[in-house]
Formats: C-alpha cells, sequence, structure tokens
C-alpha cells in the first residue's frame, strides 16, 4: 500500500468503524427496514415529502457525521476509492440516502457503511445534506487520477462525443446525455457527473452490469452497462472526470 494511501485508510476505517457500532446498536432499536423497489410515482411522493432541506445546517450535517473522511472536504473526494458529493442534485442525494436506510443499495461495504449511517439521520438531516452538496461548485478529479483523466486525444473526443451525445443505435445504447445533461449536470434524481472520481464511475457501471447494483427506477442503468464494453466505459468515466480539470471541446458527433 502507498503512504498515501495507507494515511487515508489509517484516518478513515476508525471513523468507519465507529460509525458502523453506532448504527447497529441505533438499528437494534427498532425494526429493519425493508426495501422496496422505486416506482417513479412513489420515488417521487417520497421525495416532495422531504422537508425542505437547509444548506447551512446541511454543512453541520456533513461535518457532525464526520462525511469527509470518506468524500473529502466540502464534498470533493481526495482519493479514488470514494465519489465526490460536491455540486450533487439535492434530489439524487436524496434518494440514495433513503436508498440506504431501506437497504436497496447494498452492493458492497461500502454501501453497507452507508446504510449504517443513513438509518442514524433524520428526513431532515437528509434533506438538510442533500441541500448543502447541491449548494458546493461541482468537484475537481482528485491529483492521484490525472493521468487517468488526462485530456483526451482527437480520436478519443470523437468516439466520447458520439456516446455522449446520440448514443449508439446499433447497441442500442442511450446517449449519456439524454438522462445526465450535456455537461454532466444531471436532471432532476438522475445524478451530475461531470468531475466525479474515475475509479467510482468505472465501478458503479460494473456493478450495474454483474446485477449487483440494481437501485435505479427505470433499469436505465442495468440495460445500459450491459451494452458498454469495458473500453467505452472507462473513456465515458475519462470524459466525465476531464469536465472537472479544464472542459473539453468535443467535435461534432458523426
Amino acid at each position: 500500500m502507498k503512504p498515501a494511501a495507507f494515511f487515508v485508510a489509517r484516518r478513515v476505517l476508525p471513523v468507519a468503524a465507529a460509525l458502523i457500532t453506532a448504527g447497529a446498536a441505533r438499528a437494534s432499536e427498532s425494526a429493519q427496514p425493508t426495501a422496496q423497489p422505486w416506482t417513479p410515482v412513489t420515488l417521487q411522493t417520497a421525495l416532495r415529502d422531504l422537508p425542505k432541506g437547509n444548506a447551512a445546517a446541511g454543512q453541520k450535517v456533513h461535518d457532525g457525521m464526520m462525511c469527509a473522511s470518506c468524500h473529502g472536504t466540502a464534498g470533493n473526494a481526495s482519493t479514488l476509492n470514494w465519489p465526490s458529493v460536491a455540486g450533487q442534485r439535492a434530489d439524487y442525494t436524496a434518494k440514495m440516502l433513503l436508498d440506504y436506510r431501506s437497504g436497496l443499495r447494498d452492493e458492497d461495504p461500502r454501501a453497507r457503511l452507508m446504510t449504517s449511517i443513513a438509518r442514524m439521520m433524520t428526513p431532515q438531516q437528509i434533506a438538510d445534506v442533500s441541500a448543502y452538496y447541491a449548494s458546493l461548485p461541482k468537484p475537481v478529479a482528485p491529483q492521484a487520477q490525472v493521468a487517468l483523466a488526462a485530456l483526451l486525444n482527437a480520436a478519443e473526443l470523437q468516439r466520447v462525443a458520439r456516446l455522449v451525445r446520440k448514443g449508439d443505435p446499433s447497441r442500442l445504447i442511450t446517449a449519456c446525455a439524454s438522462c445526465h445533461g450535456l455537461h454532466g449536470e444531471g436532471k432532476g434524481s438522475t445524478p451530475a457527473i461531470a468531475g466525479q472520481t474515475t475509479d467510482y464511475f468505472i465501478r458503479t457501471m460494473r456493478l450495474y452490469h454483474s446485477g449487483a447494483r440494481h437501485n435505479d427506477v427505470y433499469k436505465g442503468m442495468s440495460q445500459f452497462s450491459q451494452r458498454l464494453g469495458d473500453a467505452d466505459t472507462v473513456l465515458i468515466a475519462r470524459y466525465y472526470a476531464s469536465l472537472g480539470t479544464s472542459p473539453q471541446k468535443m467535435t461534432k458527433a458523426d
């Protein structure tokens, strides 16, 4: 393990252990939530029923629950192991926390850590921290991934431009922009992905591909990932990560 990674692990693991222990104690006081897949109606109802979020109060939640241990100061992850949450859409953050609470997201140990944390949060805290992250500027790709997120060459840009703007009808692949926006800004409860860490992006796609993650309401990501090759997954990850450093001008898609 590299020294920097070892330092992060030493700092994060005790925090994670404490939160898991506290979460387990809290969970034992009441019945565990039962995971129920969302429908478009039930999701919108759940999001609408959350209290109005307050960004200033959300910063206190971020600080008090030590979210920076994994997601970085002000929601900008400093390592490749965790996602950046700065600039994330409030509805998406709220949905993820509700998914963790119910167990709908339970794909790996990271998700189980988040389950323990989310079950300690009140609806108001969920709304507040979601508002706080939404108020922050989009994340900047960590220095550790500069090589992977380096500017794409002309051929790579042309290929990713086609996938982002038009998709690939021959493989029944929908354009990324149709859900996530042309600049990765997201829409509604669809996440913003500009500036996201490459490792998290790639891992997420592979989890959808394997079926380990299945909390997408319309099953769009599950279907998308099944049809996308690994090389294109890495290319798209590099492109969106690069939007957190210096924007690239895509060539016109064919």
